[in-house]
């Protein structure tokens, strides 16, 4: 029941700060810049991810268990690993507009136009959802005719795959060579970008300018971080010596915890949506006459 109500607040905290900051990029004429409509974004896809998971986990907490139907669990997979692969190319869109921002300022307004912007979205989204349909289709024509029980608490693909009687071999074969285009080339571009920022930053030459620059990619660099080294201790790390419940930790923190960590790094670290916020408020207070 502790991890029931915890697990609760969360959810709830998660959906509220991500859906307010949304607002305040839309509402704000400020915020309308490629930067707010990247963070947008990568903040719609924080609530897709959260809500596929926290219901049904907070359904399993309170009942102690609980079914799920075949066609529901492959669903969830597909969902789940469609908003992870979309998450993983957003993080890569958004650290090459901050290497453009610092970079190449001049140009910044003429290479970062609306048009190619909403190319960039539409891109990561569809190649999320596409990516994903080929493993969605190979596991879901998998037989599964030995045990029903699957020890996590949502429908991840390698406990899913435990249960297979068939052979594994292509649908894990397919996962990793996914992870190429979706996990490793993204890391490989937003090491590069943030390489670049760097040495570009350390050529400033007065101190001012070199904390406005770093101000301006920090919190995404933190949420990168968070990102990859929770996803890293999940996937890519040896199992050997992992037990099933810190994995299951791992995945909780990556799944839940960490959609709700995001719209918190960016509300402490970000001048201009404290702004926005301060003034959505002050507009929409009430006036009082004397």
């Amino acid at each position: 029941m502790i991890m029931f109500l915890l697990l609760l607040v969360v959810y709830c905290a998660t959906i509220s700060m991500n859906l307010l900051i949304i607002t305040l990029v839309s509402t704000s004429k400020n915020l309308h810049t490629p930067m707010y409509l990247f963070i947008s974004q990568l903040f719609i896809n924080d609530i897709l991810l959260t809500t596929e998971i926290s219901p049904n986990t907070l359904h399993i907490l309170l009942n102690n268990g609980a079914t799920i139907t075949f066609i529901g669990c492959i669903s969830q997979l597909y969902f789940f690993g469609a908003s992870e692969a979309s998450e993983c190319l957003i993080l890569t869109v958004m650290s090459y507009d901050r290497y453009v921002a610092i970079c190449n300022p001049l140009r910044y307004t003429s290479i970062m136009t609306t048009t190619y912007c909403i190319k960039l979205v539409v891109t990561s989204w569809l190649a999320g959802m596409s990516s994903m349909m080929i493993t969605f289709i190979t596991t879901s024509v998998q037989n599964f005719c030995g045990p029903n029980t699957i020890d996590h608490f949502f429908c991840d693909l390698v406990p899913l795959l435990e249960l297979s009687c068939s052979d594994t071999y292509i649908v894990q074969l397919e996962a990793s060579l996914l992870g190429i285009p979706l996990v490793f080339i993204p890391i490989i571009i937003i090491l590069f970008s943030y390489t670049q920022i760097i040495v570009t930053i350390l050529n400033i030459p007065s101190s001012t300018g070199r904390q406005k620059a770093f101000s301006t990619c920090s919190s995404h660099l933190i949420v990168v971080s968070i990102f990859y080294w929770t996803l890293f201790g999940v996937y890519i790390l040896p199992t050997k010596g992992k037990t099933l419940s810190i994995n299951k930790s791992l995945s909780l923190l990556y799944t839940v915890f960490t959609s709700l960590i995001n719209p918190i790094i960016y509300s402490l670290k970000n001048n201009d949506i404290k702004k926005a916020l301060h003034e959505h408020i002050y507009t929409r207070a009430p006036c009082k006459s004397l």
